[in-house]
């Protein structure tokens, strides 16, 4: 299902210390633009305890009534703007509590905050949003706390940058990019970092996205961009030139790359532009995004 089809409902991970205003504020945009409801999503932070049972009865109370009001006020005011909204507070993991909601409202989008300054961090990516990004059914959006703030301030009317890899998210992530730019009125930049085998044979970045049958229509001004290197080096390299407004790259259920986090994971520690993860289709994916997720654990 295309991103302009199924971007019918948007869950927010929303928490009580300001963190997700920046990614609540990404959301209203898309909102706004796609037509789609927000579910405003709350759950205690596994964090600071470890098992909800092990939080004292009066705490949990308190926490819950807090949270409960701060939704409703959050609720109230997109009402207000004429967005369709509702919430959700659960008791969980986050990355589980936020897959559960996603599937009960069949969500299209999910977006969380991240505190920025120097990117989302190793911390919070690896203990959530990578986690996230690898459960989910459909794209995670994260948004640095700061990212529209001093000199990582995206352009006026800065680009969709879209990152291109041979893999089978692939399609679904320049869809995605490309109804994004269409939406906003965005000219969509597709960058493809190459192998070294790609650059002793002099690949064209076009003729990657066309061996995988991916297409832009008139609608969209695209532009095909190349480098070499480090892959997430090499995207960071390009948000700096082009002030994107948004990073969009698909991702794989589980990580290619040495070690316990991929190429998602360093886009999403060090950018300060809101990175949206696309998965490949569900027919492709060929494993849960459960199974795979342990699979690459081990």
């Amino acid at each position: 299902m295309g991103f302009d089809k199924g971007l019918k409902t948007i869950v927010v991970a929303t928490d009580l210390k300001g963190q997700a205003e920046a990614a609540l504020e990404y959301a209203r945009k898309l909102a706004g633009a796609y037509g789609a409801r927000i579910v405003l999503a709350h759950g205690l932070d596994p964090m600071e305890y470890a098992a909800v049972g092990a939080v004292p009865g009066s705490v949990r109370s308190r926490m819950t009534e807090e949270a409960r009001t701060v939704l409703d006020k959050l609720a109230g005011e997109l009402i207000r703007e004429g967005l369709f909204s509702r919430s959700e507070l659960r008791e969980g993991a986050v990355a589980e509590m936020l897959v559960d909601v996603t599937r009960q409202y069949q969500a299209g989008l999910i977006v969380i905050g991240t505190k920025g300054k120097d990117g989302a961090g190793p911390v919070v990516v690896g203990a959530i949003a990578e986690r996230l990004v690898r459960l989910a059914p459909c794209p995670v959006l994260a948004v640095a706390a700061d990212w529209n703030a001093g000199p990582c301030r995206p352009a006026p009317g800065g680009p969709v940058l879209l990152t291109i890899e041979r893999d089978e998210a692939a399609a679904e992530a320049a869809a995605t990019a490309a109804s994004l730019a269409e939406s906003f009125h965005r000219p969509l930049l597709a960058l493809h970092v190459r192998t070294e085998v790609e650059k002793a044979a002099g690949v064209n970045p076009c003729a990657v996205m066309e061996d995988q049958g991916i297409r832009f229509g008139e609608a969209v001004e695209a532009r095909c961009l190349f480098k070499d290197g480090d892959p997430a080096a090499a995207v960071a390299e390009a948000i700096e030139e082009n002030r994107p407004c948004i990073l969009v790259a698909g991702v794989k259920r589980t990580s290619g790359t040495p070690g316990p986090h991929g190429t998602a994971f360093a886009l999403l520690s060090a950018s300060r532009v809101p990175v949206l993860c696309v998965p490949p289709p569900a027919a492709t994916r060929g494993v849960e995004p459960e199974a795979a997720l342990s699979a690459a654990a081990s």
